[in-house]
């Protein structure tokens, strides 16, 4: 299969790991040329260990050349770029299957990016992936499980034999709200629990905190007119578990901050040196519970505390009353 993936970074050098074990012929496009040589010439990524990159995986500049003929389009690029990206390619994209690999909402609209493909492409030939699974993890070939969400059986299927390997497990669903959602909120539910963990609470109260959380999203899906099960599956429960224990997620780290009573200078210096998807993400669905006048608690409160000033302790007593 010709699959072109529009991104470089370190999620999507790791689905083109499992797309090459496949067979498949994989062509990467960046923006930026400094990037587009260094992989060519040195085929590595220094947050990525030792792992070397095939040589037969090509990079190119050029988005036509990513798009043109090519059977499967995955977009990887961060959620902030899936609109310009898409309106970049928009002239090379026409009957070609497109799976959305980006997590988030986009800011600047409170959109879904599901919502942004399709308005820009006009296409219902759309499938988001979802779960899991940290780059270094894939690429060290270890048993990962994602969701697949189309509204397409046939794209869902696509996008199945692209990733045909022995060590992946997916599950399908034509939920693509829900799971686009989790892909969001799981960002937001790190924070808090990093907020939790910063405060001197172990993993049991982290628990606690996720266990919760996992009601307030699954009603928070349906009324969004998702499947509240959704939150089941591996872009709901799986990727929040991991999202909300592990100190390799940003979100997670920059939460244990806030509980720490780390001053705002030095909050701002984290942010401006790391990407915080969760910050995005908070602002965006407390935009549409707003918009969409939906009240859950534990969103604006996580809300308050990261915007307002509200004592990172609250986040305690809401879950102990």
């Amino acid at each position: 299969m010709k699959i072109g993936i529009l991104g470089t970074g370190a999620f999507a050098l790791a689905l083109s790991h499992i797309l090459d074990k496949s067979d498949n012929d994989i062509i990467m496009w960046t923006a930026f040329k400094d990037e587009k040589d260094d992989l060519d010439e040195n085929r590595v990524r220094s947050n990525l260990g030792n792992y070397r990159i095939p040589d037969n995986i090509r990079f190119t500049n050029d988005i036509e050349e990513a798009c043109n003929d090519r059977d499967l389009i995955y977009i990887v690029v961060p959620a902030e770029f899936v609109s310009d990206t898409c309106l970049k390619a928009k002239d090379y994209i026409g009957n070609q299957t497109i799976c959305i690999a980006s997590k988030g909402i986009e800011e600047s609209s409170s959109m879904f990016l599901p919502d942004i493909v399709k308005q820009i492409f006009n296409t219902n030939k759309i499938g988001v992936i979802s779960g899991p699974t940290f780059a270094i993890d894939i690429l060290n070939d270890v048993p990962v499980g994602f969701s697949i969400a189309s509204y397409n059986p046939k794209v869902s299927d696509l996008i199945i034999n692209s990733l045909n390997t022995k060590l992946i497990k997916i599950f399908t669903t034509n939920d693509v709200i829900g799971t686009s959602l989790c892909g969001a909120v799981k960002n937001v539910l790190a924070i808090a629990s990093g907020i939790v963990s910063g405060l001197g609470y172990p993993i049991s109260t982290q628990a606690m905190l996720i266990t919760q959380a996992l009601h307030d999203v699954e009603e928070l899906i349906n009324k969004l007119g998702g499947n509240g099960r959704t939150i089941l599956s591996f872009a709901g429960f799986g990727d929040i578990i991991l999202t909300c224990t592990s100190e390799k997620s940003r979100n997670y780290s920059f939460g244990q901050l806030i509980g720490k009573g780390t001053n705002n200078d030095k909050l701002k210096e984290y942010i401006d040196t790391h990407t915080i998807e969760g910050l995005v993400a908070l602002r965006s669905i407390h935009d549409i519970m707003n918009d969409k006048k939906i009240d859950i608690p534990i969103i604006t409160l996580i809300y308050d505390i990261v915007y307002n000033d509200k004592d990172s302790k609250d986040l305690i007593d809401f879950l102990t009353k």
